[in-house]
């Protein structure tokens, strides 16, 4: 006979042993995901060091002293040697007592139109008892947006006692971004768009607030953004995970102004966008090396259009990546060499503008696929093999130093990868989109100057990334922004979603 006790006994022993394995597995990821954040800290801090180091290895600049040119006459140099000299900078005069910063939260101002919301429970929480008598009263107030016009919310939440039990049962509050926030989730998304959709500096949106008798220190906003891109930051990591997993992605970058502790001045940092049609991840890096492209990129296995440049050549020689370039630089060569030799250059430039036009043709058909891949084999494939006769007849009357002669080695070098798109339908002809969204990149750069941080670069890039993939998929910024910062914030466990679920593209499902 089984001793059902002493099975019962075992069993209970065992549980217990395998929620004390729990608790200890749950400590250990806790702890692997904190020491996972210091050693991605402190390789941000190497690569500053290092541009520290790399700047203090320069040789400084040569000093000139002004002087006059060496035939004007001798009174000229005594008047120029014994010219006046401009007064030191004046010091302003300092308080004796350091007046201290005024601390607290200011309230939301009263003038702004409320919207008001009365919460109050239906049962009680504890026992479910529907006799409940006013206990409190919480009141709260939070920046609030509608349509860009500056509101206040008002939420009251009465606190209700349980005529049966006794328990006070308090009604949740309406979604926040995170816990304690003097904005709604509507406003949060608002200030994002204002920044990074429609590249207004913050400078700007304090003013404009000001102006509206809504004052905002320049430090809030900026840790409202903070907050933002932290909340984000998940969805900006699954989309570059998608991007690694996919069999194509486009990528280019541009130079970036970063404020870094110990430089006498900006560090010319450097941020990359890859994408492809429905995802855009922006990523900064200290430096513009092979080492780093080659380490974020092992994982993927696909096709990379790139331009040509030898920091991806690494990649490419693993043969997990292949290369496909951009035929939009071999027009511009083309056209820049028309100023000697005009005829040529047409001729050259003519051979890429009936393959651009084949190309414009499928697009206003619609083709994908195995239907696009074959309009470029029948249509496109005979131009690129006749270019490249026409290319071999050419080079030889050419000097090495002429300008079309750069456009033909162009074309000679790289073939296989410029014309990488006719057999393969998921490559474009071009890199021109990915060029495109690094207009958005430069109107924000001239705006902001540089980025107050490294950590700010990198927070700069993941919502620079969300607004483009939002654009990708044609879906409202403002109105995603929102509607997952609702799902993010402090009603993530009331939604139960998952970061795939919190996406534009599933945002965009929502609407169909």
């Amino acid at each position: 006979m089984v001793d059902l006790g002493a099975v019962r006994k075992e069993n209970a022993e065992q549980r217990a042993q395998i929620a004390a394995l729990l608790v200890q597995l749950a400590e250990s990821q806790a702890s692997n995901a904190a020491l996972i954040e210091q050693l991605a800290r402190l390789n941000e801090r190497v690569a500053e060091l290092l541009a520290i180091g790399q700047r203090r290895l320069r040789k400084p600049a040569i000093e000139r002293r002004a002087a006059p040119p060496p035939d004007v006459p001798a009174e000229t140099k005594n008047a120029f040697e014994n010219r006046p000299k401009p007064p030191a900078k004046s010091e302003l005069p300092q308080p004796d007592v350091a007046r201290p910063p005024p601390t607290g939260r200011k309230p939301v101002p009263a003038h702004l139109q409320a919207e008001e919301h009365v919460l109050r429970p239906d049962a009680c929480a504890h026992c479910g008892g529907v006799g409940l008598d006013v206990a409190d009263e919480i009141v709260e107030e939070k920046l609030h947006v509608v349509k860009e016009h500056q509101r206040r919310r008002v939420v009251r939440r009465t606190t209700c006692r349980c005529r049966a039990c006794g328990g006070r049962t308090t009604p949740r509050s309406l979604p926040a971004p995170y816990e304690r926030s003097k904005v709604t989730c509507e406003w949060l998304a608002w200030l994002v768009y204002q920044k990074f959709a429609l590249l207004n500096p913050l400078d700007r949106i304090r003013r404009d607030l000001a102006e509206r008798g809504v004052p905002i220190a320049m430090s809030t906003l900026v840790s409202l953004i903070e907050r933002a891109a932290d909340l984000l930051a998940p969805i900006d990591g699954l989309h570059w995970r998608k991007l690694l997993a996919g069999s194509w992605m486009a990528t280019d970058g541009t130079g970036l102004k970063v404020l870094v502790p110990k430089l006498p001045a900006a560090h010319n940092g450097y941020i990359e966008l890859y994408r492809n049609s429905e995802l855009a991840v922006f990523q900064y890096e200290a430096d513009k090396s092979s080492e780093a492209v080659v380490s974020k990129l092992r994982p993927f296995r696909g096709t990379l259009t790139a331009d040509a440049e030898h920091r991806f050549n690494a990649v490419y020689a693993t043969g997990d990546v292949l290369e496909a370039g951009c035929n939009a630089h071999g027009r511009r060569k083309f056209r820049d060499a028309e100023e000697t030799q005009p005829i040529l250059a047409v001729e050259g430039g003519g051979f890429l503008g009936a393959i651009y036009g084949e190309e414009a043709k499928a697009s206003e058909l619609g083709l994908t696929g195995d239907a696009l891949r074959a309009h470029r084999q029948r249509r496109i494939r005979p131009l690129a093999d006749e270019m490249e006769r026409w290319l071999d007849a050419v080079k030889p009357t050419l000097l090495p130093s002429e300008p079309l002669m750069t456009a033909i080695r162009y074309y000679k070098n790289h073939r296989d990868a410029l014309f990488r798109f006719i057999d393969d339908p998921d490559v474009p002809i071009d890199n021109s989109p990915t060029e495109r969204e690094f207009q958005n990149v430069a109107k924000l750069r001239l705006n902001m100057l540089f980025a107050g941080s490294t950590e700010g670069a990198h927070r700069a890039c993941a919502l620079l990334g969300i607004v483009a993939t939002c654009r990708a998929n044609r879906a409202p910024v403002q109105a995603y922004l929102g509607w997952a910062f609702e799902r993010l914030g402090t009603h993530r466990d009331v939604f139960g979603l998952e970061i795939d679920d919190i996406t534009p593209a599933a945002f965009k499902r929502t609407l169909a």
